[in-house]
C-alpha cells in the first residue's frame, strides 16, 4: 500500500499464545466458512440476477450485509453505529484505517466500494471485492473520462459508491487530507442535481492490552500477519461509525468545496471519538 504520510514504525504485536492460536483457529475457520460460503451463494445468485436486472442488484447485496455483520460478531469486535445511513441516491466518503473497513462499512447498509485497480489481484480480498461489485479505478489520467462515465452509470442505477478520499489506509489515529479528484465525478450535469454525498467517520479502539494503532493496517504490513493478530485477542476492542448528515451536491459550487465539507465532517467526528476514547482510558 502507498504511504503519503510519515507513518512511523508499525506497532509490534505480542507473540500469540497457545490460547491465542486456538482462537485464531476457531475464529478463522468460522470466518472463512461464512465469507466463502456467502461468496459461493452470491455468485450463484448473480447468474440469475445479472441477466434479469443488469446493474441493479436487488438480492445479492443483502448477502454481503449479512456476512459482514456476522463477521464482526465472529471476530468479537464491538460495533457501534451513530447516525443513519442515508436513503438518498448518491455516494459515501469515509476515512480509511484497515481491511476491516470492508466488514464495518458493509454491515450497516449495502454499498459498493471504489478501489484502486491493484486490489483486484490481491488474494482473498480481491476475490471478495470483485464479487461484491467493487468499482476498480486506475490512477491514469487517460482513463479519467471512462471512469467518470462508469461512476455515473452506477450512481444513476441507485448504487451507493463508497470512496476513501485519503487515497490510502492509515494507523487509524488520524485523518489525512482528502484528495478532490474523484469528487469531480459528482459535479457532472447528469448527477449534480440528483445525488447526495454522506460523510462517514470510522474509529477503532484497540483492546485494552494492545497498542492504540492495533487495528490500523498500512505501509508494509502484510495482510496475513495482520489477520492473525486481529483474530488472536481474548477480548477485542470496538469500532464506532458515525453517519453524518448527507450533503446535497447541488449546494456546492465545486469539487473542492464539496470535498472540504466532507473532510471537515469526517475529521470532526474522528476528533470527537478520539476524545471519548481518551476520557474512557483516563476514567
Amino acid at each position: 500500500m502507498s504511504q503519503a504520510w510519515d507513518s512511523g514504525v508499525p506497532p509490534e504485536t505480542p507473540p500469540i499464545t497457545a490460547a491465542g492460536w486456538l482462537r485464531v483457529l476457531l475464529r478463522g475457520s468460522t470466518l472463512a466458512l461464512l465469507v466463502f460460503g456467502g461468496l459461493a451463494l452470491m455468485l450463484l445468485l448473480r447468474l440469475i440476477e445479472r441477466p434479469l436486472c443488469g446493474l441493479n442488484r436487488p438480492v445479492t447485496p443483502r448477502i454481503t450485509t449479512f456476512v459482514c455483520r456476522n463477521a464482526l460478531r465472529i471476530l468479537g469486535l464491538r460495533h457501534e453505529i451513530r447516525g443513519t445511513p442515508m436513503s438518498h441516491a448518491g455516494a459515501v466518503v469515509a476515512n480509511h484505517a484497515s481491511w476491516l473497513d470492508i466488514f464495518v462499512l458493509n454491515a450497516a447498509k449495502r454499498i459498493y466500494f471504489v478501489s484502486k485497480s491493484e486490489v483486484a489481484g490481491w488474494p482473498g480480498i480481491g476475490w471478495l471485492a470483485r464479487a461484491t461489485g467493487t468499482v476498480f479505478i486506475e490512477r491514469n489520467p487517460a482513463r479519467a473520462r471512462e471512469q467518470t462515465a462508469l461512476f455515473q452509470a452506477r450512481l444513476l442505477a441507485g448504487h451507493r459508491l463508497l470512496f476513501f478520499p485519503e487515497g490510502t489506509s492509515t494507523d487509524g489515529r488520524r485523518v489525512l487530507s482528502f484528495k478532490t479528484t474523484l469528487f469531480q465525478s459528482f459535479m457532472a450535469p447528469e448527477l449534480r442535481g440528483a445525488i447526495w454525498v454522506q460523510p462517514v467517520t470510522v474509529h477503532y479502539s484497540a483492546p485494552a492490552d494492545r497498542e492504540p494503532r492495533f487495528y490500523g493496517w498500512w505501509g508494509d504490513q502484510s495482510f496475513g500477519s495482520h489477520l492473525l493478530a486481529s483474530l488472536a485477542p481474548a477480548r477485542q476492542g470496538r469500532v464506532t461509525v458515525i453517519y453524518h448528515g448527507p450533503l446535497r451536491v447541488a449546494d456546492y459550487e465545486s469539487r473542492k468545496a464539496l470535498a472540504a465539507a466532507c473532510e471537515e465532517a469526517v475529521r470532526g467526528g474522528h476528533a470527537a471519538l478520539m476524545a471519548e476514547e481518551a476520557a474512557r482510558a483516563g476514567g
